[in-house]
């Protein structure tokens, strides 16, 4: 089959490698539509320990079953793989598991290939008339999905629904979509490049601005880096909450000694558990999350030069999706 592999800092290769093979509940997976993801761009800088080279990236996808008792069947891709015995998946948070695996990361390779091998109950059925590359989106949506439910559960029932999100890519986006989704409807963008704050006003119906000004009871900080967490402890207001979802940079920003006189909490959020990825597609399917019209799509076969042109900034949509078929 035809992959797009990653070889080393910024450098990517579109070419042939072995058919993945489906293990014991497992089923071979035709991929139609696989998303590029912040995480990936981290491992294709050389960022990201976890991803080391040679290896197939890519874990938003969604495709078609080949073979086995659900073959032929539409579905969208849970990527992270869970034990399904522990504590954590017993509970309901299977994103906890210790033993968690998610394609992109050895020992699994990831979706930027026209094949992948994933388990069973990894698998959410899509309807016919629901695009896969609408369907491809739920994995990003959910990782928002999971981070604004659990903002809400924090935030004080007496405290104005108000939200600020920083960073206008795909996490935030979704963040955006999901916080209306769920009842907030003051909703702010904040993203300081004016092509992409452009795209979001006019082709997704979001109020954006440069820089924020004010102060508000819930913050999504999408970016994660020392700058964003500066102006998401400067501006959650007493009280509120700050949910941290963005893995730009480990280390600067936060400002403890705010947070802790003004009582703001702040939750570090990663993935989703199974029912949020379940919740986020019925959402996606029944229309809750709007059109989902503003992915770019390319062929797998450009991949290389969409992951470049992600790089120099030249990419207004905030996601493009990869056809391994094009």
């Amino acid at each position: 089959m035809k992959a797009l592999v990653y070889e080393g800092n910024e450098t990517l290769a579109f070419h042939d490698v072995p058919m993945p093979v489906a293990q014991v509940g497992e089923h071979l997976i035709r991929i139609q539509a696989s998303g590029i993801c912040g995480s990936d761009m981290h491992a294709y800088l050389g960022h990201d320990a976890r991803r080391p080279a040679p290896l197939i990236l890519g874990h938003e996808a969604a495709g078609v079953v080949t073979g086995g008792p659900r073959d032929g069947q539409r579905v969208t891709i849970n990527p992270l793989v869970n034990c399904g015995s522990c504590s954590a998946c017993a509970s309901g948070r299977e994103n906890l598991c210790p033993n968690r695996q998610i394609i992109s990361m050895p020992p699994r390779e990831g979706a930027f290939a026209q094949y992948v091998a994933i388990p069973d109950r990894n698998l959410v059925t899509v309807p016919d008339d629901v695009p896969l590359e609408k369907a491809a989106l739920t994995e990003p949506l959910a990782v928002s999905w999971h981070a604004v439910r659990l903002a809400l559960q924090a935030l004080n029932p007496g405290m104005d629904r108000r939200a600020l999100v920083i960073g206008g890519g795909a996490i935030g986006l979704a963040a955006a979509l999901a916080l209306r989704a769920m009842g907030v409807t003051d909703v702010i963008v904040q993203e300081p490049n004016p092509e992409r704050r452009a795209y979001l006003s006019e082709r997704c119906g979001q109020q954006t601005v440069d820089v924020f000004q004010g102060t508000v009871p819930l913050v999504v900080d999408a970016v994660g880096i020392a700058a964003t967490r500066v102006t998401a402890s400067a501006v959650a207001l007493p009280g509120g909450v700050i949910a941290h979802v963005g893995l730009g940079e480990d280390a600067g920003g936060l400002d403890i000694r705010r947070m802790t006189l003004q009582e703001i909490t702040f939750i570090g959020t990663y993935t989703y558990t199974a029912q949020d990825f379940r919740d986020t597609a019925r959402a996606i399917f029944d229309g809750c999350l709007g059109p989902l019209d503003w992915p770019e799509l390319r062929p797998l076969s450009d991949g290389a030069t969409a992951f470049q042109d992600l790089r120099s900034g030249l990419v207004a949509a905030p996601k493009i999706i990869l056809d391994p078929w094009a």
